[in-house]
């Protein structure tokens, strides 16, 4: 029997795209891969929308029972830089993964191929260069719900790697009981958590769903400043009550203990890196296996649809 590497050294990108610029976010992306694997990074994780942008504090002229068209345009613009998957830019993303002989996951505003709607989507590549799977968020926050479809059940993906089964949640996707339950009885080992939120109070949610599913967490956000929003945007002056930095960041990898392997890190954009000792997941799941001697069957059941 194979036997599972005993450390995994892992990569977590806390870092700005180049707002509303595919291509050139792309790029950024490309040698932000190449600097983590340099470091000898074999597990690569990106924040929630990073390509092209996470579009905070933007409207898109969208109020209840109205739009503008000046808002239109900002989105046409937000769609136009979104990613076609598969296309040529997973096929760029892939070769970059494949070079760096490391699994790679990124979070993109996704183009539907059958219609003209965005997801928020998790990539999975391996180190071969092929696209994996992907993972669409079930449920858009607020008024993420205007610019983003529902995700089902055929993108709950996980990929099995050779330190463990690599999978997870977008954001407040881990909210939901449910949602987390899926990936745990999916066998997830190694837990991704790219997000856009930079509270205090989310590290708490991330050394919970550590202890909860005893796995590791590579939760990871984007570092953002006002001064890197495009200022001709339609709707740029919709941002003069942001703060000069929009969004600090707080990426941190847990282990399956609930402590803290590296980060969280706030305040600027950064690669975190930690070597995973494997062997901690089996051993925090003596007194405590979700899907395992802690769950009751035969009192509790998930179906996914």
């Amino acid at each position: 029997m194979d036997r599972q590497p005993q450390y995994v050294t892992v990569a977590v990108v806390q870092a700005a795209p180049v707002l509303m610029n595919k291509d050139a976010t792309i790029k950024k992306t490309v040698t932000l891969i190449q600097e983590a694997a340099s470091q000898g990074a074999k597990i690569i994780v990106f924040p929630e929308a990073f390509i092209p942008a996470y579009p905070r504090g933007l409207s898109f002229g969208c109020v209840v029972g109205s739009r503008t068209m000046e808002g239109r345009y900002d989105w046409q613009r937000f769609y136009d830089n979104s990613v076609l998957v598969p296309g040529v830019d997973t096929d760029i993303i892939g070769e970059a993964a494949r070079e760096a002989q490391a699994y790679v996951t990124i979070g993109v505003n996704e183009r539907d191929s059958g219609n003209t709607s965005l997801y928020c989507t998790n990539l999975y590549f391996g180190p071969d260069g092929k696209l994996l799977g992907k993972h669409r968020k079930l449920k858009p926050t607020g008024s993420e719900r205007l610019i983003w479809g529902e995700g089902d059940s055929n993108t709950l993906t996980v990929v099995d790697t050779p330190y463990g089964t690599l999978g997870g949640l977008i954001c407040w996707e881990n909210y939901m009981p449910l949602a987390r339950t899926a990936m745990y009885q999916k066998g997830v080992k190694i837990y991704v958590a790219p997000t856009a939120d930079s509270r205090e109070v989310w590290q708490c949610t991330m050394r919970h769903v550590a202890l909860e599913g005893r796995c590791y967490v590579l939760s990871c956000n984007q570092y953002v400043e006002k001064s890197m929003v495009p200022t001709d945007l339609n709707g740029y002056e919709e941002l003069k009550t942001q703060p000069d930095i929009m969004c600090t960041g707080g990426s941190a990898i847990i282990d399956p203990f609930g402590n803290y392997v590296a980060g969280p890190i706030f305040g600027e954009e950064k690669i975190l890196y930690a070597d995973l000792d494997l062997g901690a997941i089996t051993r925090s799941r003596l007194d405590f296996d979700v899907c395992g001697h802690y769950s009751r069957p035969d009192v509790f059941e998930l179906l996914v649809k």
